[in-house]
């Protein structure tokens, strides 16, 4: 992931993306995808990454994409910027832990679930597979709790939840 630096509006891309949650707004700056949102787009002012991300999306919510392929830069500290690339290496359909980025990191659980909730790019970087050591943990994303639910499912990872 490049090196962070502050993102004006005015010199970023954004689509409005259908999504079966309802419309999503995905949003670029200098050839990375920056942003999911879960709303509308303020403007559609759409390029050729945010049309291949528009496609992925829709091939992910078809069943026929199970890895992302689209440069990314979510915004963050250097210790967020690494729970993003450990979230970036759990399967889809599969889940881990809070605690288990936190091992890895060698750190705890509760930054580890702070990084997550600040993830600027939800399902892309797949925060919804992260989960607490006794149960769901939480979502940020709309819909919370549920929301992230209905993404693990989707996935076939609803056994997690059992």
């Amino acid at each position: 992931m490049p090196e962070q630096s502050t993102v004006n509006k005015a010199e970023a891309a954004s689509i409005t993306v259908p999504s079966p949650f309802g419309p999503l707004s995905i949003s670029e700056f200098g050839r990375h995808i920056v942003a999911l949102d879960w709303h509308e787009a303020e403007t559609n002012n759409s390029s050729p990454l945010l049309e291949e991300a528009k496609a992925q999306m829709a091939d992910y919510f078809s069943g026929k994409l199970k890895n992302f392929d689209l440069p990314l830069a979510p915004r963050g500290n250097q210790f967020q910027q690494d729970v993003c690339r450990e979230m970036l290496k759990i399967p889809y359909g599969e889940t881990c832990t809070y605690g288990d980025i936190a091992k890895t990191l060698n750190t705890y659980g509760q930054p580890v679930g702070n990084a997550c909730g600040g993830n600027t790019i939800p399902i892309i970087i797949p925060c919804h597979r992260v989960l607490a050591s006794s149960g769901l943990g939480g979502y940020s994303g709309e819909g919370g709790v549920e929301r992230k639910i209905a993404l693990l499912k989707h996935e076939g990872g609803y056994p997690y939840l059992l």
